[in-house]
């Protein structure tokens, strides 16, 4: 059977059809059908990718309560209307209930978001904490804010989940931002270390999850400019020039234009680890590998011809030389 029809996540709805309509339509009016085309498929495929995300990782279940993050961003924005389009045909029941936190950042538009939701007819809650004060006061100008700005916000929303009896706390990072956080632990941290798609929170009371990791950011983007979201700015810390996150997200989009497929491949690369094959000692026991005589698939094969993508495939400048 095939995959789509067993994800009842995954199950598109009809569209009528009407190809005298259409051919009319198209010949009066051909950009404009062109870009509604684009715009179904496009909804499509969102509703697709974050269906297959929720069945493969339990992410919803029946009497959920969930807690989606609102920063007013393209992000937040797409995942609230996909998730609201998916509720309508789950094979479970849950709620949504749509929490932005205003940090009383200067010329911060307060009233975006509350006449959103409402025009939308979705439950909200508005939670209204000073920590720009707190981060200003804390971070030497010039400094990056995002880190307290974060730990605070974080500590806030779980607050929040909990007031309002959220079962799970729905955040709104795409597949770019997960492989951006594997690049910026492998580049700054030193750890193999991304953003997981469902995880117990750090005070071990909440259920993080993240309904877009199937996404590329250049959907977000485009359902965004479709549908014309009221987008609010973050002029706290999202907009520091300098960021590393800034720079390998730059890096990574580069890259993406030369090398089509490379983001998706170091992205399924993550949920695909040889552990074996790394150097993570409470992963595999190393000290006490030992001959057994016995084939093992996942042995080293140190000297097997292994295929190395050519040159016109790999980052700039780079080549790849053999030796032997």
């Amino acid at each position: 059977m095939n995959a789509v029809t067993e994800n009842p996540w995954m199950a598109e709805e009809a569209v009528a059809e009407n190809p005298a309509a259409d051919a009319a339509a198209t010949e009066t009016k051909p950009g404009k059908i062109k870009i509604e085309r684009e715009q179904i498929k496009l909804e499509k495929r969102l509703c697709r990718e974050v269906g297959r995300a929720v069945m493969d990782f339990n992410m919803i279940e029946e009497g959920d309560k969930i807690m989606v993050c609102m920063s007013g961003g393209k992000d937040s924005y797409t995942l609230l209307d996909i998730l609201r389009k998916l509720q309508k045909r789950a094979p479970v029941k849950f709620e949504i209930v749509a929490v932005n936190l205003d940090q009383k950042q200067p010329g911060f538009p307060d009233h975006i978001l509350p006449e959103y939701f409402q025009s939308i007819g979705v439950d909200y809650h508005i939670e209204t904490q000073d920590t720009y004060s707190v981060v200003k006061r804390v971070i030497p100008e010039g400094k990056t804010t995002c880190g307290l700005c974060s730990r605070l916000r974080r500590a806030i929303l779980y607050s929040v989940a909990d007031r309002l009896g959220c079962t799970k706390v729905a955040l709104g990072h795409h597949r770019d931002d997960i492989v951006q956080t594997l690049m910026l632990n492998m580049f700054y941290g030193g750890r193999m270390k991304g953003m997981p798609p469902k995880l117990v929170s750090d005070d071990g009371k909440h259920v993080v999850i993240r309904p877009l990791c199937y996404v590329p950011e250049k959907d977000t983007t485009r359902w965004a400019q479709y549908n014309n979201f009221p987008i609010i700015p973050c002029n706290l810390c999202g907009s520091q020039d300098g960021l590393q996150r800034v720079a390998v997200g730059d890096m990574l989009r580069e890259w993406d234009k030369k090398f089509p497929g490379r983001i998706e491949s170091m992205f399924r690369a993550m949920g695909n680890i040889v552990t074996t094959h790394m150097m993570d000692p409470q992963l595999h026991n190393f000290k006490d590998a030992k001959a057994t005589g016995i084939a093992d698939p996942n042995g080293d094969m140190a000297f097997d011809h292994e295929e190395l993508p050519t040159a016109p495939t790999l980052p700039g400048g780079v080549q790849v030389v053999q030796i032997g």
